[in-house]
C-alpha cells in the first residue's frame, strides 16, 4: 500500500522523550497500573496493548495531564496533545470554526515572526534575537503551509465533503471522532497521544494518520486494538497485561482487574508478538508449576527433617557416654538439615513467581436451540430468511439489495459514509428505509452490536446490567460467565467502572445470551482486546444464524472466506 509524504509537524528535537517512571494509579474499586515506567524517544511511534481494562486509556489521561498518578512521575516535552472520547471542541462550533480554533496556535507563530520583524525595523532592542526564535518556531511548525496542511487532513480524513458552516453537535458521532482527530493534528502538539485513533476510520483516513505519524518527530504513545495498523506504525509495542513478577510483591492483590505489574516491551511487528507472547506465556506456567512442586518438597523436608537415623533402634551401647554421643551427633545433623532445608524454603517463597492469572477465553458463538419461546423453529432451515430489495435511506445508504440464508456470512465494506451502519439499522428494524423493501419471515429476530456501547444505569452491577437486559429467568440460565467475555471479578462493578471495551463485551454477551437468527456486527472490533477480537472472528464459522459484519478492519477483511458487499456511498 502506498503512502502520502510525510508531513513534519512536531517541534521535538531529537534528544527529547516521554519518560513515565513508576506510575502506579487505583480506584476505589479497583487497582490499574502498577510501577509502570516507558520511555517513547522523539520520532519514535509506541503502541499500548492489553486486554479491556488493562489501563491503556488511564496512561495516557496521566501522561496528558488529565489525572494524576498515586506514585511515580511523568515528563514529557514541549505541547502535549490527547486524542480520546471526548471531542476537544464545542458542540455549537462550526467545522470552520473548529478548524480555526485548532489553527489559531500555528497561525499566531507566523504573525509573531512579523510582529518581531517589525521591532528589529524599528531597532527595538533584543529584536533580532527574538526575530530568530519566532522565525524557527514557525518553520518547525510549518505555519506557512498551514492552509494546505488544512486542506490535506481534512480531505485525507473524510471531512471535505462536509459543508464548512455545518455544526459540530449535527455531525454523527464517526465524523465527530474524525474532526477531533484533525484538531489534535493540526494543532500539532510536540508530544502527540491517541486513545483507539482508527475506530471510525476507513482505509484513506488510515492512511493519511499512518503518514503523518511518520513524520511525526516528537514522541507518539497510541492505544490501538487495530492489529494491521500495529504491523504498520508501531516501533515498539508495551504490552499492559500481566507478567511473571514474585509472588511476594503482590500476595494482597491477586484478584485485581488492572494489568499487573510494569510492562513488557517488544520491539518487533505484532505478528511476532504473539508468538512471543505465546512463548513467554508457556515459560511462566512451566516455572510456576516446577516452582510449587519444590515448595511442597522443601516444606515436607523442614517438617520431617528433625531427626536422623532410626530413632526407633538404640545405639549399641547403653552407656550413657554413648548415648550422648548419639544425642549431640543426632542433633547437629537435623540443626543442619533443617537449617539448609529452611534457608531454601525462604528463598523460594520470597523469589517465586505469581500464578499465572487465567485469561478470559471467549466461548465463541456456539449452537443454540434456534427455538422460539412455544419451543418451534423460528426460522426456514434453507431458502432465503431475509431480503432486502433496492432499500435506500435519502443521503445516507443507495438502493442495496442482498438476500440472507440461515447461515449466509456477509462482510459488509466501504469508505466512511457510503451506509455500512445505516444498513444494518435498515436490517435489524430500527431504520425504516425511504425507498425498497424488507422481506423477513414473521418469527425471524435481528439483532444488532452497536459501534458504541449502548447506554446502560451507571450505578447498576454489571452482573443486575446483563440480568435486566435479558430477563432474570434467562440470566440464571445462561449465567453472564457462560460466553468468556468478563472476568468474575468485574461482575459486581458498577458500569461506570468499565472501560469502553468491557462495556462492548457487555452488549455483546447480551446479544448472545438469546442468539438471534441474524446477528448484525457494526464495527466488531473497535474497541475489544486483540485477542478477544481473534477468538471472535475465529468463531464466527460455528454460529447457527446467519451473521452480517461491516468492518474497516483490514485484517478482518483480509482473512474473510464468505460473502462480500462493498458499498460505494449515496449519490
Amino acid at each position: 500500500m502506498s503512502h502520502p509524504a510525510p508531513l513534519h509537524t512536531s517541534a521535538v528535537s531529537g534528544a527529547e522523550h516521554l519518560r513515565v517512571d513508576g506510575i502506579s494509579r487505583s480506584f476505589a474499586d479497583r487497582r490499574v497500573l502498577t510501577d509502570v515506567s516507558l520511555i517513547v524517544s522523539a520520532g519514535e511511534v509506541a503502541c499500548l496493548i492489553g486486554e479491556n481494562g488493562s489501563g491503556k486509556s488511564t496512561l495516557l489521561r496521566i501522561a496528558a495531564g488529565l489525572d494524576h498518578p498515586d506514585a511515580g512521575s511523568v515528563s514529557v516535552p514541549g505541547t502535549v496533545g490527547l486524542f480520546h472520547q471526548e471531542p476537544p471542541f464545542r458542540p455549537t462550533l462550526t467545522i470552520d470554526e473548529v478548524l480555526a480554533e485548532a489553527t489559531a496556535p500555528v497561525r499566531q507563530l507566523a504573525r509573531r515572526v512579523e510582529v518581531e520583524g517589525q521591532a528589529m525595523a524599528d531597532g527595538a532592542p533584543g529584536a533580532a534575537a527574538r526575530l530568530h526564535a519566532a522565525l524557527e518556531a514557525a518553520q518547525r511548525h510549518e505555519a506557512w503551509d498551514l492552509d494546505h496542511r488544512v486542506d490535506r487532513v481534512v480531505a485525507g480524513l473524510g471531512l471535505a465533503q462536509l459543508p464548512r458552516d455545518r455544526r459540530a453537535g449535527e455531525l454523527s458521532d464517526g465524523q465527530v471522532s474524525r474532526l477531533s482527530l484533525a484538531w489534535l493534528l493540526l494543532r500539532s502538539p510536540d508530544t502527540l497521544l491517541l486513545d483507539e485513533p482508527t475506530n471510525h476510520l476507513d482505509d484513506a483516513a488510515t492512511e493519511t494518520l499512518t503518514g503523518l505519524l511518520r513524520g511525526w518527530s516528537g514522541p507518539v504513545l497510541i492505544a490501538t486494538h487495530d492489529r494491521a495498523f500495529l504491523d504498520e506504525v508501531a516501533t515498539t509495542l508495551l504490552d499492559l497485561d500481566p507478567a511473571p513478577a514474585p509472588y511476594a510483591a503482590v500476595r494482597h492483590d491477586t484478584d485485581s482487574p488492572g494489568s499487573g505489574f510494569g510492562l513488557t516491551a517488544f520491539t518487533g511487528s505484532y505478528t511476532a508478538y504473539l508468538q512471543h507472547r505465546q512463548n513467554e506465556r508457556e515459560r511462566w506456567v512451566r516455572r510456576f508449576r516446577e516452582e510449587q512442586t519444590e515448595l511442597a518438597r522443601l516444606r515436607a523436608r523442614v517438617r520431617d527433617d528433625h531427626t536422623v537415623g532410626r530413632p526407633d533402634r538404640p545405639p549399641r551401647t547403653e552407656g550413657a557416654m554413648a548415648r550422648k554421643f548419639y544425642a549431640d551427633r543426632n542433633a547437629k545433623v537435623v540443626a543442619r538439615r533443617v537449617n539448609d532445608a529452611t534457608t531454601a524454603l525462604q528463598r523460594l517463597e520470597r523469589d517465586q513467581v505469581r500464578r499465572p492469572p487465567a485469561r478470559l477465553r471467549f466461548v465463541g458463538l456456539g449452537p443454540s436451540e434456534g427455538l422460539d419461546a412455544a419451543g418451534r423453529r423460528r426460522v426456514p432451515s434453507a431458502g432465503p430468511v431475509l431480503t432486502a430489495t433496492g432499500v435506500a435511506v435519502a443521503g445516507r445508504l443507495a438502493p442495496t439489495t442482498l438476500t440472507l440464508g440461515p447461515r449466509s456470512r456477509l462482510l459488509v465494506t466501504g469508505a466512511n459514509g457510503s451506509g455500512k451502519s445505516t444498513l444494518l439499522a435498515v436490517l435489524c428494524g430500527d431504520l425504516p428505509p425511504d425507498h425498497g423493501s424488507l422481506t423477513v419471515p414473521a418469527r425471524l429476530r435481528t439483532r444488532r452490536l452497536s459501534q458504541e456501547p449502548l447506554s446502560r444505569e451507571a450505578s447498576q452491577t454489571v452482573r443486575t446490567a446483563y440480568s435486566s437486559a435479558v430477563g432474570v429467568e434467562r440470566a440464571e440460565r445462561t449465567p453472564l460467565a457462560t460466553f468468556g467475555l468478563l472476568a468474575g471479578r468485574d461482575a459486581d462493578r458498577p458500569v461506570a467502572a468499565l472501560s469502553v471495551g468491557q462495556r462492548r463485551r457487555l452488549d455483546l454477551a447480551v446479544l448472545l445470551a438469546d442468539p438471534p437468527d441474524v446477528l448484525l456486527l457494526d464495527e466488531p472490533t473497535n474497541h475489544l482486546s486483540l485477542f478477544l477480537v481473534t477468538e471472535l472472528e475465529q468463531s464466527m464459522p460455528d454460529y447457527p444464524g446467519a451473521v452480517v459484519v461491516a468492518s474497516h478492519d483490514r485484517w478482518l477483511r483480509e482473512g474473510w472466506t464468505g460473502e462480500r458487499l462493498h458499498l460505494r456511498g449515496p449519490a
